[in-house]
């Protein structure tokens, strides 16, 4: 099997460039797997990013002949071709070969200040029913590996767009029963930058591996903006 690797360090002058490496891959081998191997056996500079191996770290997430995805999870014998095309993230500043600089996008996530705003009584636990948990369930699941990020074309044109995984966690907390943070924080997703850059597309919703729709996540942000607006200005909230 052939691959073409994508080569880049961000420190050098030499121009992006793709390397290839060619390979007998085992039953069952995944895209991580087999560059691993090309790692160990042909070129030990080759350098990309992994961790746990099962889809749940997010940290091997990059373009596969051309889809986004996390390389632990796609099977060579399911790619149904020979050649195998690797190459980074999009949206990202490239630092070398497969990794990118991931700094942007966890900035833009702790913008959205993506934690529980509210105190908890010391010896009284927090309820919350199963359709209240059924609620937010699929945005527990997200693992952060930033292809929605990636894949997501408006933050080619405005990269100041907040994103949909940060914008997606955020109303995670704001559909949560036990939130209490201040509405007023919700203005500073009211923007272009913010819940009004997303134009739909749903191509995050195509890329993730868990199964979370961001745009689901957006446009529930945006109806609490809403309601927020409406009640702040027929003065029933501050």
């Amino acid at each position: 099997m052939r691959f073409e690797i994508f080569r880049y360090d961000a420190t050098q002058p030499e121009e992006p460039r793709f390397d290839v490496f060619h390979l007998t891959p085992s039953p069952g081998m995944s895209v991580l797997e087999a560059i691993l191997r090309i790692q160990d056996e042909q070129d030990p500079s080759l350098s990309f990013r992994y961790a746990c191996r099962s889809a749940v770290c997010g940290s091997c997430g990059m373009a596969i002949n051309g889809r986004l995805a996390l390389a632990c999870r796609v099977q060579l014998d399911r790619l149904d071709t020979d050649r195998v095309v690797l190459e980074p993230m999009p949206n990202l500043e490239i630092i070398r070969d497969l990794v990118v600089d991931m700094d942007p996008f966890w900035e833009k996530y702790e913008r959205v200040q993506p934690w529980l705003h509210a105190e908890m009584i010391p010896g009284q636990e927090s309820r919350m029913s199963p359709k209240e948990r059924d609620r937010i369930d699929q945005y527990v699941n997200c693992i952060l590996c930033a292809l929605c990020y990636a894949a997501c074309p408006v933050i080619r044109s405005n990269e100041g767009f907040t994103g949909p995984a940060a914008l997606a966690k955020l109303y995670r907390f704001l559909a949560d029963p036990r939130e209490q943070r201040d509405p007023g924080t919700l203005e500073q997703e009211n923007r272009r930058q913010g819940v009004w850059g997303c134009h739909t597309i749903t191509r995050c919703i195509q890329v993730c591996p868990k199964r979370v729709r961001p745009t689901d996540g957006i446009e529930g942000v945006r109806r609490k903006l809403v309601v927020h607006r409406f009640k702040k200005l027929v003065g029933k909230e501050r």
